[in-house]
């Protein structure tokens, strides 16, 4: 064997790489640390990768005896450049914890303690786990709470309040949450979710992104009624989010939480009334190129256009029709999917004028629809395309674009 042959049993099972931390499993397979908890909690697995039994207890014991080996093969072959692996951190202990979390509460030790905190979730997904089940999630949300409660008050200390909330969604934001801990935050009143609104309009572009990110989290696991009670300013910050773009992460998740709430009473009005439908378009115009934007944007915009104040505003729009016509069979089947249907919602309730229907064929609509029906593209955007033509097979029956079957469907 080649001396700089990494022998199998330095390597983990799921990754293919070399050990830096090995830990074993309750089922007795070591693994490295980093990729087992990402495969346990990142990716929600109870069951060991090799032996497919049940994981009774996530405990991850160090194995001391194999990090040694590696370390003593890394120095072996250290005149090759491999570096040695340095002995690992061990996980924080409990009680270092929840003296940490206790002392957070004191407005003097808070900056220091949630420094601490950031940087032990930095550490490794089982620290995380450890903060979640100490209580950290609740002692974050009050201190963001309290701050919000304080400078709106007016207290002289309101700058350092300001950034301890940063700090602490931060934190929270990392912490990647467990849905039984985000059913928590909801809170009856709501306090928690107005205080992320606030940060909503921080200056802060970086606490800003945190804000959307944890809203949307919150609001994926919410129930019907907490959906529907979202004030219409909640949408006018999110459409702002949105129109500043303030940073991928913040658009992507802003989008994110439009999809899951529109469908829910009135926030399609809200939304729309917002500015949600103009602001869709222009992405559609600046991120021709994200496959995932522009399906998403999509997504909102056939949510918003299930009502007609929704369909009145994407006609209001000069490029409106246009652009969406224009992403059918160029970014993805969902794309095509959703672009069609938009479309079609158009044509069943608001293409009642023949300024919409002319302004449907100038634009190439009508002949985009004619290419979607004789392309493979799917059974359900073709029937979605010629259910469109054969609507206004009259009023568009001298387009040559337009197949002959549909041009004599109906009299002259």
């Amino acid at each position: 064997m080649d001396e700089l042959d990494i022998p199998n049993f330095f390597l983990c099972p799921i990754s293919l790489e070399m050990m830096k931390d090995p830990v074993i499993l309750s089922t007795g397979i070591t693994y490295d640390r980093m990729s087992i908890e990402k495969w346990i909690y990142a990716g929600k697995n109870d069951t060991c990768p090799v032996t497919k039994l049940k994981l009774g207890d996530s405990e991850l014991t160090p194995n001391h005896t194999l990090r040694r080996l590696i370390q003593s093969w890394c120095t072996l072959n250290a005149s090759y450049g491999v570096d040695r692996i340095p002995t690992p951190r061990p996980p924080v202990s409990k009680s270092q914890l929840v003296k940490l979390l206790k002392d957070a509460k004191c407005p003097k030790l808070q900056m220091e303690c949630l420094r601490k905190l950031k940087f032990i979730a930095s550490e490794n997904e089982t620290n995380k786990r450890y903060m979640e089940d100490a209580g950290a999630c609740e002692i974050l949300a009050s201190i963001i709470t309290s701050s919000g409660i304080a400078t709106s008050n007016g207290i002289e200390d309101g700058f350092e309040l300001s950034r301890a909330d940063d700090e602490a969604l931060n934190i929270m934001c990392h912490l990647q949450l467990s849905e039984k801990s985000l059913k928590s935050l909801n809170g009856e009143k709501g306090e928690f979710i107005e205080s992320l609104m606030r940060l909503m309009q921080c200056d802060n572009y970086e606490s800003r992104t945190y804000s959307v990110i944890m809203l949307k989290s919150i609001l994926k696991v919410a129930g019907p009624l907490q959906k529907t009670s979202l004030r219409n300013d909640f949408f006018v910050e999110l459409v702002q989010i949105l129109r500043e773009q303030i940073s991928s992460k913040a658009s992507k998740a802003a989008l994110q939480l439009l999809i899951s709430i529109c469908p829910e009473g009135r926030n399609r009005i809200k939304a729309v009334e917002a500015g949600a439908v103009s602001v869709m378009v222009d992405f559609l115009c600046d991120h021709s190129s994200d496959k995932r934007v522009c399906e998403m944007v999509l997504v909102v915009l056939d949510q918003l256009c299930q009502c007609a104040e929704g369909r009145a505003e994407l006609l209001n729009h000069g490029a409106g029709l246009a652009i969406v016509s224009k992403k059918i069979l160029r970014v993805s089947q969902l794309a095509s999917e959703k672009a069609v249907k938009i479309l079609l919602s158009i044509a069943k309730f608001s293409a009642t004028t023949s300024n919409v229907l002319q302004e449907m064929l100038q634009l190439g609509v009508v002949a985009k629809l004619c290419l979607a029906i004789q392309t493979d593209c799917g059974e359900k955007i073709k029937e979605r395309a010629a259910e469109i033509l054969k609507l206004h097979a009259r009023a568009w029956k001298n387009t040559s674009c337009l197949p002959i079957n549909l041009r004599t469907s109906y009299p002259c």
